[in-house]
């Protein structure tokens, strides 16, 4: 056993670089894992950062000094997100406050046209099963209600942290966009000397990361406003606040698009009943969704995403598991990185047959 064990670890670690670069690794998860809520801005600031840096990089290189190019594009940036806050947010927010309101109602319709079926389709449905369906979802759906209703009032009290955020976010944005070779030149002194393989994995990761975090958030933008066209088009109630949650929706690869199908579902069903606008609904909606998956994520990630399906459903649990909201945003680049670091893995073989022969 010690034997199979010692042979493992020649040939896993028989390269210097190679123990310098897990070591970075493992020292980067334990501060994650227990200084994460400590680090929320500077992660907030860095995907800030990434998002930012190519309209300032862009006019840096057209004769911008990076200090003005990043205030400019900073002052732009908050004029947007100001206007969302004040126009958009209490929109999204009302109209939420009146789903929840409504809530209850919606689950007791639902409920009664379930428990309608049996009856006129005798043949084809137990009527003892979909009660046992009915109970178990009315269960999860009113939990899922409560959780939500907590979360609102939780919101309100962190208040003091948004304004605290609100602060600190944009200080730190702004550093390390006008000072972003600085900064690299800092962090650098702290690697070990021998770092060509975590060179070799950064030079990989870096591209990504930030086609990543770009496509992204166009994904997000297009995805919402899309929905929201189509929502509104059609009158549906809760438009803004539904198109919200479809376009964060693929933040979740696979189960994002499979979770926000039920409200939507759920809000036309209350409108309409089973009529031929419901259907116009779920088509329309269900034609969004295509698109994203077959058009829209292939043109964004073409150069960003290489992994199975699999690979990323795993990759959402583990790292939503670990690290919750940052940890479901960042888990394709955390997938990339964990496959990165495996193809960049110096091995024993590997080792003796690169070495030239006497």
């Amino acid at each position: 056993m010690f034997k199979v064990i010692s042979l493992w670890y020649n040939r896993m670690f028989s390269d210097p670089e190679a123990v310098a670069m897990a070591l970075v690794f493992v020292i980067g998860f334990v501060m994650l894992y227990f200084f994460g809520n400590l680090l929320a801005p500077l992660l907030i600031a860095l995907v800030l950062a990434y998002l930012l840096d190519w309209p300032v990089s862009f006019l840096a290189s057209h004769g911008f000094r990076r200090g003005i190019a990043t205030s400019l594009v900073l002052l732009v940036f908050f004029l947007i997100a100001t206007f969302i806050v004040l126009r958009v947010l209490p929109t999204v927010w009302g109209q939420g406050m009146n789903l929840l309101t409504e809530y209850p109602v919606m689950l007791n319709s639902s409920q009664r046209w379930l428990e309608s079926l049996p009856e006129r389709y005798p043949e084809f449905i137990d009527g003892a099963l979909v009660q046992t369906v009915v109970d178990n979802v009315r269960t999860r759906l009113m939990g899922v209600g409560e959780q939500l209703l907590q979360s609102s009032v939780s919101s309100i009290i962190n208040l003091a942290t948004v304004m605290v955020y609100s602060v600190l976010v944009p200080l730190m944005v702004f550093f390390m966009l006008s000072d972003k070779q600085v900064l690299m030149r800092s962090v650098t002194r702290f690697l070990p000397n021998d770092r060509r393989l975590l060179a070799q994995v950064w030079m990989e990761m870096n591209g990504q990361v930030i086609n990543y975090i770009r496509g992204k958030a166009i994904e997000i933008l297009v995805v919402g406003g899309v929905s929201y066209i189509v929502f509104a088009l059609m009158d549906l109630r809760y438009s803004a606040l539904l198109s919200v949650l479809v376009g964060l929706s693929v933040l979740i690869p696979f189960i994002g698009a499979f979770a926000v199908t039920l409200p939507v579902a759920m809000v036309g069903l209350f409108q309409w009943g089973v009529s031929p606008q419901f259907g116009y609904l779920i088509l329309g909606y269900g034609i969004i969704q295509l698109l994203d998956g077959n058009v829209l994520v292939p043109i964004l990630f073409s150069e960003a995403v290489n992994l199975h399906p699999l690979a990323i459903i795993v990759a959402v649990l583990v790292f939503g598991g670990l690290w919750g909201f940052w940890g479901v945003f960042f888990a394709i680049p955390l997938a990339t990185l964990v496959k990165a670091v495996m193809n960049a893995w110096p091995h024993a073989e590997k080792a003796e047959v690169d070495q030239p022969s006497s």
